[in-house]
């Protein structure tokens, strides 16, 4: 006698062979990996044309990103800046807007944050002075956006032009703050008043890592609720799949559009002020650690997916840490990571192309 009832929707309803559901999995699968085997193998053969051993290169990688508590530890810090640029980027991906302003709406928020922080711990309590600045700099970063934004949604000018455009100006204008308007006058090298240790964001657990790591987890969470769960996400996308459709069906595409664009750079300035809040505690002159287009890859990678972004971010967080120890020992380039990033764009590239192409050959 069975005890399991079978449900008359489920009797109703045809399910899918479980081997058509295991093919498409191991697509999935392919998908997102086969794009980072490829460029580590090849990037393990330039290594070897190079005369150096990749297994040494990539021991090294793993060794002092991952394995090492100091290397760990360094590893989580410099996921936070990626994973709120990762969260700023989906929002905007999803919408089919190209926001790729990242660098210099990421400056413009550190440099403020750095300007205000020293002077409103004197006058106010360090968990006070964290919100004012991350308030200020989410702003300034937002208002940064609103031009392409409005000439995206008033004129329908490209927003790759005017947001590289505006990248530029930000992070010259940016620099020009930190020599002139906010620099340090008891320091011969131009930066901004230097945030004590003991006033940015606290440590977790005595180790390096500030709690800023629990605020870029809980965003990018809170992302993927918003974009997969709430009607608002629902609008963003069917405004990126298909905004002709959006209109007919009634949304206000040019408010969606300047929403998407404030909401994505406010998440990228916050990455900014967590930064300087974090770890710096201040801006030195002709700074840009360039993590705008780096992010790119790993959004693309996870298919704009906010949880298998975090996947992603730490694997290039680790190659970032290690790669640095390595470089060092093997004799390479420090910034032969970005060698690996040029790869992985280029297979992600290739595996997508492929992929449609098959696509369209079974569907003939």
């Amino acid at each position: 006698m069975s005890f399991v009832s079978e449900s008359p929707i489920d009797s109703a309803v045809p399910q899918p062979p479980i081997s058509k559901l295991a093919k498409s999995a191991l697509a999935a699968i392919l998908r997102i990996f086969l794009p980072v085997l490829l460029a580590l193998v090849v990037g393990g053969l330039i290594l070897m044309a190079l005369g150096k051993n990749p297994l040494d290169y990539y021991g090294y990688v793993l060794d002092r990103g991952l394995f090492s508590w100091g290397g760990f530890q360094a590893t989580l810090t410099r996921m936070v800046p990626l994973l709120l640029m990762a969260a700023g980027l989906i929002i905007a991906f999803r919408a089919g807007i190209w926001n790729l302003g990242g660098d210099g709406q990421f400056l413009l928020a550190a440099v403020i944050t750095a300007a205000l922080a020293p002077a409103l711990i004197q006058v106010m309590p360090r968990s006070l002075m964290i919100i004012c600045c991350i308030a200020v700099s989410v702003a300034v970063s937002a208002l940064w956006a609103l031009l392409p934004a409005l000439l995206k949604a008033r004129y329908g000018v490209n927003e790759i032009i005017t947001s590289l455009m505006m990248s530029f100006l930000g992070i010259s204008f940016a620099n020009v703050l930190v020599k002139l308007v906010f620099r340090d006058p008891s320091t011969t090298v131009p930066q901004t008043p230097d945030l004590p240790v003991e006033d940015r964001l606290p440590r977790l657990f005595d180790t390096t890592v500030h709690a800023g790591i629990l605020i870029a987890l809980v965003v990018i969470v809170l992302v993927h609720i918003m974009m997969t769960r709430t009607s608002f996400g629902l609008k963003l996308q069917i405004v990126g799949a298909n905004p002709r459709a959006a209109v007919h069906a009634g949304l206000n595409v040019g408010w969606l559009t300047v929403a998407t664009f404030a909401l994505s750079a406010g998440l990228i300035g916050l990455a900014g002020s967590i930064e300087i809040l974090g770890v710096w505690g201040t801006v030195r002159a002709d700074w840009n650690p360039a993590y705008g287009l780096v992010v790119v890859p790993l959004v693309f990678l996870a298919r704009f997916h906010g949880i298998g972004t975090i996947g992603f971010t730490l694997f290039f967080a680790i190659l970032m840490i290690g790669g640095e120890s390595a470089s060092r020992r093997i004799g390479v380039p420090q910034h032969y990571v970005l060698v690996l990033v040029a790869l992985l764009l280029l297979f992600l590239a290739l595996v997508e192309y492929l992929d449609q192409l098959w696509r369209k050959r079974v569907k003939d």
